[in-house]
């Protein structure tokens, strides 16, 4: 069995104020050229489709016109709900699609769907679960609620009411972060990291096809995958190598999986130097001046009008900064822009050092995460 394991598609997002639907049009087609190559018998699509629970009409559009287009390959597209998307929109007509082989999860209430294929080796159960908080599934498994305080709670009450043969081959399509995983400055991060999700829930599935982290990378094991996004959201992903993944289950225990790497139409870079050396190599890269550009001026005095001359030689210019003299010695004093960057429960630790002489102990620790958690639900 072969299948392409997709995620994070973010359609109709905008970065640093710049539209990425041309980029994302242009990146679903060659992942439909991939498609063809590769001739899979399903492509997983592991969450947050849309940048937004309402997405904009050329957003919905575009993913129109990529699910027809895959549904005319005639092979199966099993599709779930990320944190970004809003599943009930997205699993509208969703029983109409099933029809056509495209399998969208419905809102979880306790139950997750199911698709089982079959190949040469027997039936391969694929298992849509879209993104849930705790909320969501003690909602929905009342006899557990008790039990159920941590997203690691949730997801293995989730997977124990599957009732899931293991002796057969099970891929897990889902959309959470796994404790041990590298996040992008891009990615909604919640609060102390309450999200995390420890990969032990796993045990006994073939593959879990992983969305929700823009890097691609394996957990601990080459079964639990991340895929990562199609383009690059954010500057902290300019190293990435963007890809799709193509994964072959072969019988029992036998697995492969392969990076398919994707070329985006215009790329994210950064590039530093003075003016005069930022304007003399963009003079020099050609049609690399298309990229979406972040460049660090190291001139000690401002140059004036320094983004609108830049974006002679730039045109996709998206962002600009300073690292001279007078920067590095504003952000060694900006302790407010550390603040920024620390979650609400090191801010309540450091806190409570300053008042008591000692840092939080773990019991603590834990009792306050859960109570920001229930907060930012009931917020929610």
């Amino acid at each position: 069995m072969k299948f392409m394991h997709l995620a994070d598609l973010h359609l109709g997002k905008r970065v640093n104020g710049f539209s990425m639907l041309e980029d994302q049009e242009y990146i679903l087609k060659k992942i439909l050229q991939i498609v063809d190559e590769e001739q899979p018998d399903a492509v997983l699509i592991a969450g947050d489709v849309y940048d937004k629970s309402m997405p904009s009409a050329e957003a919905v559009v575009l993913l129109d016109d990529f699910l027809c287009r895959l549904a005319k390959r005639k092979l199966q597209v099993l599709l779930i709900a990320g944190n970004h998307d809003s599943a009930e929109r997205l699993a509208f007509g969703g029983r109409l699609l099933s029809e056509s082989g495209v399998h969208i999860s419905p809102v979880y209430d306790g139950t997750v769907s199911c698709v089982t294929l079959t190949d040469a080796f027997g039936p391969v159960h694929f298992w849509l679960l879209p993104f849930v908080k705790p909320v969501h599934v003690r909602a929905f498994l009342p006899e557990e609620a008790a039990k159920i305080e941590t997203y690691t709670d949730a997801l293995a009450a989730a997977i124990e009411g599957m009732h899931a043969d293991f002796e057969e081959r099970n891929v897990l399509v889902c959309h959470q972060f796994v404790t041990g995983a590298g996040r992008s400055e891009s990615e909604e991060l919640s609060v102390g990291g309450t999200d995390n999700v420890d990969g032990i829930v796993f045990d006994g599935f073939d593959y879990v096809a992983l969305g929700h982290l823009h890097g691609p990378q394996n957990v601990g094991t080459e079964r639990i995958r991340y895929c990562g996004t199609p383009l690059k959201y954010s500057f902290s992903e300019k190293d990435h190598i963007k890809s799709v993944s193509v994964v072959t289950l072969g019988e029992k225990g036998s697995l492969e999986v392969r990076a398919v790497p994707l070329a985006p139409l215009r790329d994210l870079r950064e590039v530093k130097g003075s003016y005069d050396e930022v304007v003399y190599r963009g003079n020099q890269e050609g049609r690399l001046r298309d990229d979406y550009m972040h460049v660090i001026l190291t001139d000690e005095e401002d140059v004036p009008d320094a983004l609108q001359k830049l974006r002679t030689v730039y045109p996709n210019l998206m962002k600009l900064d300073y690292d001279n003299t007078r920067t590095r010695t504003a952000a060694f004093f900006d302790e407010g822009a550390e603040r920024e960057n620390k979650s609400e429960i090191e801010l309540l630790d450091e806190f409570y050092e300053k008042q008591n002489g000692i840092s939080l102990n773990d019991a603590q620790r834990k009792y306050s995460l859960s109570l920001l958690e229930k907060i930012k639900e009931e917020l929610a």
